[in-house]
């Protein structure tokens, strides 16, 4: 039988049988009245790894976004944020549905300066412009190929938002991806916004789930809307615990998947029919483009898949392929070699 390396996401991790034994042994209450004693000791481990005072424990990432853009802004409000970010491109145009926002992208390749922040800044109380209630950023940036956002950079957007009267929001589904490669505590990366989300189901390997955390008064806000978006849940504890225990045994082993990311980076950069900046792979994520003439990403991804190895398709002419804890060195280095053999043979 063939051996198949699933490169297409972080999230196709399957729970080790030390995460199923967790799983198994959770104690476990109803969480919608507050009585999961594992719900409670993850939100409480969580708000104290980011440096905030409380956290709420969600199903997904993109609801954690969802939700903040309800507690962070009004219908009709502007939000900042950078180029393919997460919240524009891939939830189904939530953001809209929701919160009644709009966005305005900014920067390039998920990055963006506190100079083009003030420059897309809307004030309040114009005649006819939206104003800006909300400066977001999403680190690492997915459809940027990983990149982590520069954290005194990070730093000058907040500190010019909250002059400007706008609130902070961070999209760190892999922020501990961040941590690991910058070498910044997440606690320090997290600690200029107003609200950070981070996921448990991505790098970490958990089945499910990502939390919320802030302030007391926004957390509690941020129930009344997980509820509101049917993210309540019961005995969420054999979820959390699942990422009790991937916190204390997939945290430090992060760096491990941008090694191996950069095995497959290896064998594609270069490549003649390829654009590709490896500069870019500074974390787990991969993605590279294919030139005019070229095969197109839907093409390279099917032959990829009938030798075994599984991509996203991106865009017309764009692949993505992310490193996890469910796939060696050796196989990442074949994989990325499979590639660029498909790449060259056209």
């Amino acid at each position: 039988m063939q051996e198949i390396i699933d490169l297409r996401s972080d999230t196709v991790t399957r729970p080790s049988q030390g995460m199923r034994r967790a799983i198994a042994e959770a104690e476990v209450g109803d969480d919608q009245y507050g009585e999961d004693p594992t719900v409670n000791l993850l939100q409480e481990r969580i708000a104290d790894l980011l440096g905030k005072e409380a956290s709420v424990f969600v199903p997904s990432g993109t609801m954690a976004n969802q939700i903040a853009l309800k507690i962070l802004t009004r219908p009709g409000d502007d939000v900042v944020l950078g180029h393919e970010t997460h919240m524009v491109w891939h939830e189904s145009g939530a953001g809209a549905a929701n919160a009644g926002v709009q966005f305005s992208a900014i920067g390039r390749g998920g990055l963006f300066t506190e100079a083009e922040f003030r420059a897309a800044f809307k004030p309040p109380g114009h005649m006819m412009l939206p104003p800006t209630t909300l400066v977001a950023i999403e680190n690492t940036h997915n459809r940027g190929g990983g990149v982590v956002f520069p954290p005194s950079e990070a730093a000058a957007l907040c500190r010019t938002a909250h002059k400007l009267g706008a609130r902070t929001y961070l999209d760190g589904a892999r922020l501990f991806n961040a941590a690991i490669a910058s070498g910044a505590s997440s606690k320090d990366l997290s600690q200029p916004f107003d609200v950070v989300s981070v996921s448990i189901s991505k790098g970490l390997g958990c089945p499910a789930g990502s939390l919320l955390a802030g302030t007391k008064a926004d957390m509690v806000r941020a129930v009344r809307v997980r509820r509101m978006l049917g993210g309540a849940m019961r005995q969420a504890g054999i979820l959390a615990a699942a990422g009790l225990y991937a916190l204390d045994n997939n945290f430090d082993r992060l760096g491990e998947d941008h090694v191996n990311a950069r095995l497959i980076a290896m064998s594609v950069a270069g490549l003649r029919p390829v654009r590709f900046d490896l500069a870019t792979v500074q974390t787990n994520i991969v993605i590279f483009h294919m030139e005019e003439g070229a095969p197109d990403a839907a093409t390279i991804a099917a032959r990829a898949k009938e030798a075994g190895v599984l991509v996203t398709v991106f865009g017309p002419r764009t692949l993505r392929a992310v490193a996890h804890l469910d796939v060696t060195a050796e196989q990442c280095s074949r994989a990325g070699e499979i590639l660029g053999r498909l790449i060259e043979s056209g």
